[in-house]
């Protein structure tokens, strides 16, 4: 008779890549037909200063959550863990005989050099080792310039891209997974205490968030349907949901670039929408492809600046300037709105973020790196390729940056982009009866509004201290 004896199972490591469908390591290792151990490790230790800040910590809970739901519907589970990457992997190899492990593939340095020594001790241990493309639309080393260079600027890269074969489609997620004979021990998810309720800073976030794969379809499903064919003429409107608000999901990898890319695509071969919408979207997931791209190739960026003629700008140490910018208590109502989305809400749009960004190191000369690591803690969708780009494109000093003169103009982009204050109202109620032709600024008209502080630098002031910062450097 035929032996019933089951092969050695397969551990598929997931990190960020929260999600069954569209997963090539999860596919390959069903498709052996071998047990599979599904395994998530927390390693804080190891990922140092890029550890998940307070924000991600809140949504990575809701997500392992979530991935272990689906996961139990296919006849599997969740196993959590707890400590350094590589002797947890070799440790629950060991306990289980894994044959190997399998896993996608990271772009963060310190993610990337992780794989590094899990595929040394596997192999030290007679264990097979194999990692997937899987969280980008193309991998760093095959988008090049045709001098084999990596590219500096996005356009000559957007163009590469739409250059490739083209996008893959997405792959199924296994109706059914094989399950291990004894399942190893599992720690509870709750002893992570990944959201503490004590204080309840996170309410906000569970207002706004439904974290995992299901709730990544979700938000897109509504954004093909009610956004996406005006996302050029909208995405700048922070009073308005013009924008997608996929990137949480993404960067947890609920959801791949491929599932969004070929879905987008989709709909707007299906008529929904403007026929000009899908492509200003697109070149947006590009922008992100072009973030990964940079890390990839110079990862020192996620402390240093791009440029290294910024080496020597004269940035400012200003304690009490910062506070006030990450309290939303600037006296520029925009900034201040999205400094206060932010804290509630854990996101913040996109034109707010470069008006943020762009006030805390151009009219406050404070570091990109301090505006990086408040987003960092604060953020659900907190990045460190997309996070790390954004700034020191603000600042200047980034690939395809921002040109220096470039400094926005704070109660300009209020009126331009959140023309009848909505925005404002929402976020800063104390302004809400304002009436709107002051509400951007309302110290011109010489309203005092009780709660609220007075502008902390004057934005002529402010901008020719920065002009004069530049020019300065670049004498140098």
């Amino acid at each position: 008779m035929p032996s019933t004896t089951l092969p050695p199972p397969v551990i598929v490591w997931f990190r960020q890549d929260l999600r069954l469908a569209d997963h090539p390591a999860l596919a390959a290792a069903a498709e052996d037909g071998a047990p599979v151990l599904p395994l998530f490790i927390l390693d804080d230790e190891r990922a140092g200063p890029w550890a998940p800040g307070g924000a991600s910590r809140w949504w990575l809970h809701g997500s392992l959550v979530a991935l272990d739901a689906a996961l139990r519907s296919r006849g599997s589970r969740l196993i959590l863990r707890r400590g350094r990457t590589t002797e947890v992997l070799r440790q629950v190899a060991q306990e289980v005989s894994a044959a190997g492990v399998f896993f996608t593939r990271a772009y963060e340095p310190h993610l990337a050099a992780m794989e590094g020594a899990v595929a040394d001790a596997f192999e030290a241990d007679g264990r097979g080792c194999r990692r997937f493309a899987g969280s980008l639309l193309f991998e760093p080393e095959v988008v090049r310039s045709k001098a084999g260079a990596p590219f500096r600027v996005f356009t000559p890269f957007y163009k590469a891209c739409l250059a490739q074969d083209g996008v893959r489609q997405p792959l199924p997620a296994p109706a059914r997974l094989a399950a291990p004979v004894n399942w190893p021990e599992s720690d509870r998810l709750d002893a992570w205490t990944l959201q503490p309720t004590t204080p309840d800073w996170a309410a906000g976030l569970r207002a706004t968030w439904r974290p995992g794969a299901a709730g990544a379809d979700d938000v897109l499903e509504s954004f093909l349907q009610q956004g996406v064919g005006d996302y050029a003429a909208e995405r700048d409107r922070p009073d308005r949901p013009g924008t997608s608000t996929m990137s949480p999901h993404l960067h947890f990898g609920e959801i791949s670039p491929r599932q969004v890319w070929q879905r987008v695509r989709f709909a707007a071969a299906a008529g929904k929408g403007a026929a000009h919408g899908p492509e200003p979207y697109l070149r947006q997931l590009i922008w992100r492809e072009f973030s990964y791209h940079l890390l990839h190739h110079w990862p020192e960026i996620v402390d240093t600046a791009f440029n290294p003629g910024f080496e020597g700008f004269p940035w400012r140490d200003d304690a009490a300037a910062l506070a006030a910018w990450q309290q939303g208590r600037t006296g520029y109502p925009i900034v201040d709105a999205g400094m206060r989305q932010l804290w509630q809400t854990g996101w913040m749009h996109n034109r707010v973020r470069m008006v943020v960004a762009s006030f805390l190191t151009k009219h406050l000369l404070i570091p990109w790196q301090a505006g990086a690591r408040w987003f960092w803690d604060t953020l659900v969708d907190a990045d460190l390729a997309n996070n790390t780009a954004g700034w020191q494109w603000v600042a200047g000093c980034g690939a395809d940056a921002a040109p220096y003169f470039r400094i926005f103009n704070p109660v300009l982009q209020g009126r331009k982009f959140d023309p009848d204050g909505a925005y404002v109202r929402r976020w800063l109620p104390e302004l809400a009866d304002l009436p709107t032709r002051d509400i951007h600024a309302p110290w011109d008209a010489g309203r005092d509004v009780a709660g609220y502080p007075g502008p902390i630098v004057e934005h002529r002031q402010a901008r020719q201290r920065a002009l004069d910062a530049y020019a300065a450097l670049k004498r140098d």
